[in-house]
């Protein structure tokens, strides 16, 4: 079904043209080479082992560190914030990607089932989408009225400087991709099977309405890039340029310090003692089919 309508949209070069001409400013930027695979790796394990330390450091300080990561369907968002969490501990650093609201969150005041989610001290929190929902797909795909979609653009800056006067540590980061790679993306998930489930119908729907994506991004921008809470853009055609980017830049805003633990000696395993074990054929194992 999804290949089906991923086709439909194709043949729409109406659509397609619109869309060349929101990019065109992007197309006459030269790309920078792909960077090579042992470079970033080596860099990605050099910025990993700092964001320990920066982890260790929110936890000394107990500060609060909020990450909002936003942006185009399939611009890389997900991998990026995979890269910083997969080394931290999970019980400081969380991710945060909240579903449709329920029935019930509906009726709550808009930012409400965000702050349930905002973290204590010595934690950091990533938002995978975030509050900003409400000036993307539920503006473009009409799931909230014009007066809602206005007074969050009114509130936001007020509920984030309010987040700021708190102590917590706001940092907000926008993936941009073009229109071009988003679409070789979106072809290579439906030909991945193991990637396919990324690609909703949701997904499909904000292609065939770039340039309305496009506007509410720039009306977005302009109520809430703010002095105190800047909106931070990723350039991300180039998703291993973009990690790399997005964590050094991260990095570079939170001051911290080293506090790298002496190195540790493991002591001594204990002596054999009078307890025999019980046979091992009462265990159940996992049959070794590989």
């Amino acid at each position: 079904m999804a290949k089906k309508k991923f086709k439909e949209f194709q043949k729409d070069k109406s659509v397609i043209a619109s869309n060349s001409k929101v990019s065109s400013a992007l197309q006459e930027k030269p790309k920078p080479k792909k960077i090579k695979k042992k470079v970033y790796e080596k860099e990605l394990k050099r910025l990993q082992i700092e964001l320990v330390k920066l982890q260790e450091w929110v936890k000394h300080q107990g500060l609060r560190v909020v990450v909002v990561f936003e942006g185009r369907d399939a611009a890389g968002k997900g991998g990026a914030i995979k890269r910083i969490a997969e080394c931290l501990n999970p019980r400081v650093c969380r991710i945060t990607a909240l579903g449709t609201p329920t029935e019930r969150e509906k009726t709550q005041w808009y930012f409400q089932r965000y702050v349930a989610h905002l973290p204590a001290a010595g934690e950091i929190v990533l938002f995978d989408r975030s509050w900003y929902n409400r000036a993307g797909v539920e503006r473009v795909m009409g799931f909230c009225t014009h007066e809602q979609y206005v007074e969050f653009l009114r509130s936001c800056p007020e509920f984030e400087h309010m987040l700021q006067r708190s102590g917590i540590i706001l940092v907000k980061y926008w993936f941009s991709v073009s229109d071009e790679e988003q679409e070789r993306r979106f072809q290579q998930r439906l030909d991945n099977p193991t990637k396919r489930w990324k690609l909703s119908p949701m997904d499909l729907e904000s292609r065939a309405r770039w340039v309305e994506y496009s506007k509410a991004k720039d009306d977005m921008f302009a109520a809430t890039d703010t002095t105190l809470s800047p909106w931070y853009v990723v350039e991300a055609d180039d998703k291993k340029r973009a990690r790399l980017n997005c964590i050094n830049h991260l990095l570079s805003i939170i001051d911290y310090e080293d506090l790298t633990p002496d190195p540790i000696k493991l002591p001594p395993r204990q002596k054999a003692m009078d307890y025999i074990r019980p046979p091992m054929c009462m265990q159940k194992f996992v049959p070794q089919k590989y």
